[in-house]
């Protein structure tokens, strides 16, 4: 594998501080040191090249093994603008409309009710309109995760098992099926299980798995040769670990058995990747499609999927932070101030529940990377890394 994922440059020559990426530096290692984190990798790239790329602290901090810049980490929803873009590589091919309702293609979502309440009963109604295809790449679904609330609907989806790994892809649709949604379609932004779905639209699209597809189509034409839904045994020597325990509030932290290949492979949240790895696909992303001459996306296509396609609809202010949208697969900036990180309006990001983290911002021809593996600490690390990145800017 190149350890390097674009061409290297020193940082004041691509616009950035020697002095503020060594101050990102210390504050990274002293996080570590506090025991706040075991380890991290850290990836700064601006006007197509690498700026910068280190790794702090322990990689497995049972074994006490240090952290290295390909450890292999659980990217959890980092996953889902991978799955939106395979998404859109199909939409690209006329295999379907955005306007398109779900059940077209996945005929288990073609009679889904939503939940109301009804005195201390749950009822349900029929659904409005559809899902469409954009509600799921958007989150405008009605669909939920089990994990978002205590709510009926929540409690059935655990009941249901909607999480599993002992299942396939085609299985959880048909258990979403017959279960109410949340909201109304097209209604309310609510983070839910839509991008597994979208992984399964791939399948039934292409008749392949999603992994097969994802392998074919992205990994292996981006040189993204560690990212994939599990594991293999001769690379698990690099798979970085979280605590045992969380080291704020004492509970345990449970990640992803990544180990062994899973029946269920999640579009919204199942891959493990690399910072090198995924460095090669934000780069195509801000190449508005392309790398090392090879076409994967329109730009047209990216400027769509980056757009914001909320407008009123709004939802989950824990998530959807002030001053952003949403497009398909990404948040989206709409506001120079407002939000408590700072970014420029067209920037795009998303994250992972063990605190993976990455953004492009087009306008400063940047993308930066965090991986670690702390499920308790990320929202503190997603908001840190942003301010020293962009308080490491030279001009």
């Amino acid at each position: 594998m190149n350890p390097f994922p674009l061409p290297r440059a020193t940082p004041e020559d691509i616009g950035l501080s020697t002095a503020g990426l060594a101050r990102l530096g210390r504050v990274m290692q002293g996080e570590v040191e506090r025991g706040l984190v075991p380890g991290a990798v850290a990836l700064i790239a601006r006007r197509g090249q690498l700026g910068y790329f280190e790794s702090f602290g322990q990689r497995d901090p049972a074994s006490g093994a240090p952290m290295a810049k390909d450890s292999i980490f659980r990217i959890y929803s980092m996953t889902k603008p991978i799955v939106s873009v395979a998404a859109m590589m199909l939409w690209e091919e006329g295999r379907f409309l955005l306007s398109d309702p779900i059940a077209k293609y996945l005929p288990e979502l073609g009679n889904v009710r939503v939940a109301v309440e009804q005195g201390a009963d749950l009822g349900r109604v029929d659904a409005e309109r559809p899902i469409t295809i954009q509600d799921l790449l958007r989150h405008t679904s009605g669909l939920t995760y089990e994990f978002r609330g205590n709510g009926p609907v929540h409690k059935m989806y655990t009941a249901a098992r909607i999480y599993s790994r002992d299942q396939t892809n085609a299985d959880q649709v048909e258990r979403l099926g017959k279960l109410p949604l949340l909201h109304q379609p097209g209604t309310k932004w609510e983070y839910s299980r839509s991008t597994d779905v979208v992984g399964r639209l791939v399948e039934v699209l292409s008749g392949m798995s999603l992994g097969q597809f994802l392998q074919q189509q992205l990994f292996v034409p981006l040189g993204m040769t560690d990212t994939a839904f599990h594991v293999p045994v001769p690379l698990q020597a690099r798979l970085a670990e979280g605590f045992a325990k969380d080291p704020e509030t004492g509970a345990g932290v449970q990640l992803l058995n990544v180990k062994t290949a899973p029946k269920f492979e999640s579009g919204g949240g199942g891959l493990v990747s690399t910072a090198a790895d995924y460095a090669r696909f934000l780069q195509m992303l801000l190449n508005r499609g392309r790398l090392d001459g090879e076409r994967f996306l329109s730009r047209k296509t990216i400027e769509l999927m980056t757009a914001d396609h909320l407008g009123a609809i709004t939802g989950a202010p824990d998530l959807l932070l002030p001053g952003y949208g949403f497009g398909l697969g990404f948040a989206v900036r709409l506001q120079p101030g407002i939000a408590h990180v700072p970014g420029s309006v067209g920037q795009y990001f998303w994250g992972g529940l063990a605190g993976t983290t990455f953004w492009v911002d087009p306008a400063e021809q940047l993308f930066a990377i965090l991986m670690i593996q702390a499920p308790g600490q990320r929202d503190y690390f997603r908001t840190l890394f942003r301010d020293l990145v962009y308080a490491a800017f030279d001009d």
